[in-house]
């Protein structure tokens, strides 16, 4: 064989080889963001992937039928966003609080699906979630038959940060504009054990 043959075909071999070895393409995560907003079917979201929590998050309230129930269904990550997951929550005094309301959106599997997303997650004081924030919720759902509500929630925070990575909310401020009378009410929650009737936290108005 051609000694310039021979040592063509051996270059080729070597090429083939070094290729198999080197190593994959790395790539480097981005950075969380402080803020990153996220529209969905039901709900606005301006989210803190640094803090992994909403900051402020939107959604209306109007009279949808109650099509189908929560089930076994739990909060779920998302795959664009970095986010705090169950781990923020295992073991502790924080519930997983929906900011939209599961039981709003229960007109579809659709809906009520998406608001399990860690998008509408917030550590929330296990009383609050179950007690007075509650009631409030099934309050709007009352309101609602009669006039469609636009719901805010702005959500403040302490310096406290879990081991787990989530920047504990210190308040939720809740604002609800009726679209049609142009009534405005606001209820402003410190993330803690109520104290009060949820009807006593509402305020004029809230920084």
């Amino acid at each position: 064989m051609d000694l310039n043959l021979k040592v063509s075909k051996f270059s080729f071999l070597l090429a083939v080889i070094l290729a198999s070895c080197s190593k994959p393409e790395i790539t480097v995560a981005q950075e969380p963001r402080e803020q990153i907003e996220v529209t969905t079917p039901i709900f606005t979201v301006l989210y803190s992937e640094t803090k992994e929590q909403p900051i402020t998050l939107t959604y209306k309230s109007s009279n949808r039928p109650k099509n189908v129930d929560r089930g076994s269904m739990n909060f779920y990550t998302e795959d664009d966003y970095h986010t705090s997951d169950n781990k923020d929550y295992y073991r502790n005094v924080w519930d997983k609080g929906h900011i939209a309301p599961a039981a709003t959106f229960s007109d579809s599997r659709e809906n009520l699906k998406q608001t399990f997303s860690y998008l509408n997650c917030a550590l929330q004081n296990q009383y609050l979630n179950r007690g007075e924030w509650r009631l409030l919720e099934q309050e709007e759902r009352v309101w609602d038959d009669a006039e469609e509500l636009e719901v805010t929630v702005d959500i403040k925070f302490s310096d406290s940060i879990l081991p787990t990575g989530a920047t504990i909310p210190s308040r939720f401020i809740k604002h609800i504009k009726f679209t049609n009378s142009n009534v405005y009410k606001c209820y402003d929650f410190p993330n803690e054990r109520p104290t009060k009737d949820w009807e006593e936290y509402q305020v004029q108005h809230s920084n």
